[in-house]
């Protein structure tokens, strides 16, 4: 699947979030061309494929990786590589909505999921 393509895909799964789930997301959502390898990666095997930014200055915004998805889910069909979009978004949305409620279960998820793939 090319980039095009796969923003479109991504901007149908955006159109059916409700609208008050991007307050104060007023860095949107960004679609990358790259991968991002995990900085933790133990053999460049530990794809990204999106990230919630919340910073002083830069504002709040969810990334999404392309090429990451291409790499993990290039074998499947363009119904199932949705379904995984559609994952990745939700789950960069939970992000985004714990942070406005001072939330942090789901950044905990992540570090325990990171904690299991270093084998700690």
């Amino acid at each position: 699947m090319n980039i095009k393509k796969f923003q479109k895909m991504l901007e149908e799964i955006l159109e059916t979030i409700p609208k008050d789930f991007f307050k104060e997301l007023n860095g949107g959502v960004i679609l990358l061309e790259e991968a991002e390898i995990h900085p933790e990666a133990l053999s460049n095997d530990l794809f990204i494929l999106g990230t919630y930014t919340n910073r002083t200055g830069l504002g709040r915004y969810i990334t999404i990786y392309y090429e990451s998805f291409i790499k993990i889910y290039g074998h499947l069909s363009e119904e199932e590589l949705k379904v995984k979009l559609k994952e990745t978004v939700y789950h960069e949305f939970t992000h985004h909505l714990e942070s406005l409620a001072g939330f942090r279960d789901l950044k905990e998820k992540d570090r325990e999921f990171l904690r299991n793939y270093l084998g700690e």
